[in-house]
């Protein structure tokens, strides 16, 4: 059934909302654990987990206990002044990552934002590119967010049309050759900015190595290497970070989503010490960004994920899943890939686009979302049980097997009717 239908809720939203989104048919009130809940009291399995924002879980009671208990003591108020929340919160994310030092911020677009500002200030006063010349270089098919700045950097057509002009000072490199950022390296490279494993373009993981490479590439040439790990970051890919998989470390790191527990957009730029030293008092901040509520938040997420060893039981069920997949063998699937619980899809765009395979779980009860038309991305809580992960793999087998079988159908009609 489609819960849209006549729905107020959806009315207002196309009415007094910009379109800049096309909602999946289904409309949610309620969310607990890995599940969600729409208006008619339907369950749904979440194998989104809104991008790896809820990789926690909806609700989970040590979040809404930090967050409730902050709330009523002291929510926001300005860098001005210091608060007993940031201190710790700054501290365990520096042990957590083992980055030096953090700058708080709100969005994973922001986190992104600050570590081009931070590469640029520290390729002219510690690096020595003459002012205006610092060149930053990207992995084809990133997504990083959508300012401005950010999609002037983006292969996607999309993000781009209509927006311009564009900050210059960025080229961009194929994802996974280290071979060509190597080449693309110039004295006035301050930085390479790259997911380890990317999101928006359809799970897409590097070769073996690559990460290492890139390491290596980046400190002999004296280039930063900035690991974008919004998404892949805090567990998800089955380590604290996607970065761990090669032992390496980066120069800076963007993390967000997880980071607010899926209750506040908390993001954060980390950096080894002489980048972060570039800020000084003036050059950067955020009204929101280190707020007493998001401090005592993602405090709370960052030692749920050592208390609970969320990374391993990311890693031990995302290689269930990814088995129980193949296993599947279906021939509407393309390919399976991914690492941890963040895996993509592949379908053959002959069968049936990703979007068709969404909407048909809905009615199976299972939610996610698609990318790039053809890939099918499953990231839920990283709480997820076997038995759920069961679910969500029959689910789909059906939703497959349904769309084959219609696809057939529809070849032998188009056969009979040009026959006759």
């Amino acid at each position: 059934m489609n819960t849209t239908t006549l729905n107020p809720a959806v009315a207002q939203e196309n009415r007094f909302g910009a379109h800049n989104y096309h909602p999946l048919p289904v409309v949610l009130a309620r969310g607990e654990g890995v599940y969600l809940f729409d208006t008619a009291g339907r369950r749904y399995l979440d194998m989104m987990s809104a991008y790896s924002a809820v990789s926690f879980g909806h609700g989970h009671p040590a979040l809404i206990r930090a967050l409730t208990e902050q709330a009523q003591r002291l929510a926001v108020c300005s860098r001005a002044f210091h608060t007993d929340q940031l201190g710790p919160f700054l501290a365990k994310l520096c042990e957590v990552t083992g980055m030096h030092s953090a700058l708080p911020m709100n969005t994973g677009a922001e986190a992104v934002e600050t570590a081009v500002k931070a590469a640029r200030k520290w390729a002219y006063k510690v690096k020595g590119v003459p002012s205006g010349q610092a060149h930053i270089l990207v992995a084809a098919g990133n997504f990083a967010g959508r300012t401005t700045t950010i999609i002037g950097f983006s292969s996607e057509a999309q993000y781009r049309d209509g927006f311009g002009p564009f900050t210059p000072g960025f080229s961009s490199v194929p994802f996974g050759d280290a071979a060509a950022l190597e080449a693309a390296i110039t004295p006035h490279t301050a930085a390479f900015l790259v997911e380890p494993v990317q999101g928006e373009a359809g799970i897409i993981v590097p070769p073996a190595g690559y990460l290492k490479a890139v390491r290596d590439i980046c400190t002999r040439h004296n280039v930063l290497m900035i690991a974008d790990e919004v998404q892949s970051g805090l567990g998800r890919t089955g380590k604290t970070l996607a970065c761990d998989h090669e032992g390496v470390r980066p120069d800076g790191l963007t993390l967000g989503k997880a980071l607010g527990g899926g209750l506040l957009p908390v993001s954060a730029f980390l950096a080894r010490a002489d980048v972060m030293a570039q800020f000084t008092p003036g050059d950067h901040g955020s009204t929101f960004g280190g707020n007493p509520l998001a401090a005592a938040v993602g405090l709370a997420a960052l030692n749920m994920l050592e208390t609970e060893n969320l990374a391993d039981l990311a890693l031990a069920q995302g290689d269930y899943l990814m088995t129980e997949l193949r296993r599947m063998n279906h021939p509407a699937v393309v390919e399976v890939r991914g690492k941890g619980l963040l895996i993509g899809i592949e379908i053959d765009p002959a069968v049936a686009s990703a979007r068709t395979v969404c909407e048909a779980l809905i009615h199976e009860g299972v939610l996610t979302k698609d990318t790039h038309h053809t890939v099918v991305r499953l990231a839920p809580p990283l709480t997820i049980s076997r038995a759920q992960i069961d679910v969500a793999v029959a689910a789909l087998r059906k939703v497959l097997d349904g769309l084959m079988n219609r696809s057939k159908t529809m070849d032998r009609s188009l056969t009979a009717s040009l026959q006759a």
